[in-house]
């Protein structure tokens, strides 16, 4: 594997550990899809760190299990400002 994409991981790690953010966040961030996001968290970084993946994991695993709360906050936000 590239070093550049074993530090890219890395550094998404660290970045997802420090903000608690979302795939598409970091993805946002760090100017890559979600897909490659994704990629290197679940697959790369475990390969290379398995107490840095374990980390992550257990924030991914929050975040996915919150999303159906983040969704429906965008849809009523969104319809509560077309009826503006």
């Amino acid at each position: 594997m590239n070093d550049t994409v074993e530090q890219r991981a890395i550094e998404i790690a660290r970045y997802i550990i420090e903000t608690e953010c979302t795939v598409r966040s970091a993805a946002k961030k760090f100017g890559i899809s979600k897909s490659t996001v994704h990629k290197d968290i679940t697959t790369r970084l475990k390969e290379i760190d398995g107490l840095l993946f374990n980390e992550v994991d257990k924030i991914m695993q929050t975040n996915k299990a919150q999303r159906h709360i983040r969704g429906g906050e965008a849809t009523r936000l969104k319809y509560s400002l077309m009826k503006k």
